[in-house]
């Protein structure tokens, strides 16, 4: 039975009062409250399909080498899938003359780990360097499936050798280019047509590259946005330093009402806060992100204040501690970010925080001591990102539904940590617990973010052992839901040898791999329903 209006108006009767009470909110999602057992394999709603697209290892550039595990070298890590991942989003070219659609697909390589990424665990930082970054993958519409495109003109790597410009009041500091970029660990496309990339916190990479390179001693050349066309594959990518320096969890970007650029930024630390970033011209202008005014977020009540940071190469390299000068919230170690573009709202995603006290908790962090962390709802006053206010609330609670989802389902969320906004306005959430293996796996959920059913998140899918959701991307016909799983088998203790599982393949020969999959219904039409 789905939670579709009729399924549920139908049904009612036939449940306990209590269940009966919660299963009458009305959803827009087409998937059933199914439990998510943890086990070696991947769970998927009834009714829906899972394909894989590429993996850990795979071509992405047309001069690929083969993949080899046992053998991994710079150069082949460099033209193939990196060994994490974390979606970013999909990039639209105009419509081509032979009525194909197509697109770019990002994706951000955080992390390597020597344990499971290389056998008998030792180390090899040269290759490391290569497998992380980015992969920008051509994808298209073909026979009603969206695939990616072998080899395509517009796939393309970045790594830490890839040359970017410095641009912004850091720039002649820090000497204009740099080469490389490290622990991307978000992202987004933006209204203006470009990609944004979020380097998180730079220091374990320098630590690890610094006998590779004098320029890995550098730490500052790190930590920055990168902004690059997705659309061209010269594009030199130029890290935007009006944006500061700190450990980022996510990106969005939005337009304000007269058109200027706005990005929002997460401060991914455990007390971490919520930064917003206007252009002072239009976002059409090549250097938009070069100059405007840096905010953080201030509660005040149940609203939140926009507070303007001094501008400068001092704000620049250290935004936290101006952040702190101006009275700043801090969050439940904030993570993934969504702006949706029909009505201004702003989601973001906090993973939790156990190290919260009693008398630390406040209206957008209402725990003490938990780690199911929650989703926040951010409404910018008259719908303009531009607001100096904005209404915030909790769309969703996570760990355990609250007593009026608690009869109807049997999955939910737990550590949210990265959301996609689709164009019926629902909410993709995609858990991580960083590998601890507790009584359900990590999952992806939809969720309506407005109407009878807000909040009420549904599963449409639960990883294999170890592995996380590395965010979702609803393709442009809403027909197929990209999906990374992430990291399978990396559980405390695990190693290359010995991997919590083995998945996609299961072949005792082969280690597990971050996967970038697809879900589809088995009966055709929209994913959700």
């Amino acid at each position: 039975m789905t939670l579709t209006r009729r399924a549920l108006l139908g049904s009612c009767a036939a449940l306990p009062l209590a269940a009966a009470a919660a299963r009458a909110q009305v959803v827009t999602l087409d998937m059933p409250p199914l439990a998510l057992p943890l086990k070696l394999d991947d769970s998927v709603a009834p009714g829906y399909r899972r394909d894989v697209l590429v993996r850990w290892g795979d071509r992405v550039t047309f001069d690929a080498q083969p993949w080899n595990p046992r053998r991994p070298t710079p150069e082949a890590a460099a033209t193939q899938f990196g060994w994490d991942g974390r979606i970013c989003g999909i990039a639209l070219p105009p419509a081509g003359a032979d009525g194909v659609a197509r697109g770019v697909l990002a994706v951000a390589h955080p992390t390597v780990d020597p344990a499971m990424a290389f056998p008998g665990g030792q180390d090899r930082p040269a290759v490391a360097a290569m497998m992380q970054g980015a992969s920008l993958l051509n994808i298209e519409l073909q026979a009603g499936r969206w695939i990616i495109v072998d080899g395509g003109y517009q796939s393309r790597r970045l790594t830490a050798e890839t040359l970017c410009r410095i641009t912004g009041p850091a720039a002649d500091p820090l000497g204009g280019s740099v080469q490389g970029v490290l622990g991307l660990a978000g992202g987004c496309t933006t209204p203006w047509g470009t990609l944004l990339l979020a380097e998180d916190d730079p220091a374990p990479w320098v630590a690890r590259l610094a006998s590779l390179d004098a320029r890995f001693t550098e730490g500052t050349r790190f930590g920055w946005v990168v902004e690059l066309d997705p659309l061209d594959p010269a594009s030199v990518p130029a890290k935007r330093t009006a944006l500061a320096r700190f450990p980022r969890g996510d990106v969005a970007a939005a337009l304000t009402q007269d058109g200027r650029a706005v990005v929002y930024l997460s401060d991914h630390r455990a007390f971490g806060h919520l930064f917003r970033f206007i252009s002072a011209g239009p976002a059409s202008a090549a250097d938009a992100l070069d100059q405007g005014t840096l905010s953080v977020a201030r509660l005040e009540g149940r609203r939140l204040r926009w507070v303007a940071l001094p501008q400068g190469a001092g704000t620049a390299f250290d935004p936290i501690a101006a952040a702190a000068q101006a009275g700043a919230l801090a969050f439940d170690l904030p993570a993934g970010l969504a702006v949706d573009p029909r009505g201004g709202r702003l989601y973001l995603a906090c993973k939790g925080n156990a190290a919260r006290r009693p008398d630390q908790v406040d209206a957008l962090n209402p725990r003490a001591g938990s780690g199911g962390g929650h989703i926040v709802e951010i409404i910018p006053a008259g719908g303009d990102h531009a607001a100096e206010t904005a209404e915030a609330g909790l769309l969703l609670v996570g760990g355990a539904p609250g007593p009026r989802f608690a009869a109807s389902v049997r999955a939910w969320p737990d550590c949210p940590a990265t959301l996609e906004l689709d164009s019926a306005g629902r909410l993709w959430i995609g858990t991580d617990h960083d590998g601890q293996v507790g009584a359900a796996p990590d999952g992806l959920f939809g969720c309506d973010a407005q109407g009878p059913g807000r909040g009420f998140a549904l599963p449409l899918y639960g990883a294999p052992r170890g592995a996380a959701i590395g965010g979702a991307a609803m393709s442009p016909d809403g027909l197929s839901l990209f999906a990374l799983v992430r990291t399978p088998g990396a559980e405390p203790g695990a190693s290359y040898e010995r991997p919590g599982t083995r998945w996609p393949a299961f072949d005792p020969a082969l280690p597990p791999r971050s996967t970038l999959v697809t879900f589809t219904r088995e009966a055709g039409g929209r994913v959700g329903g």
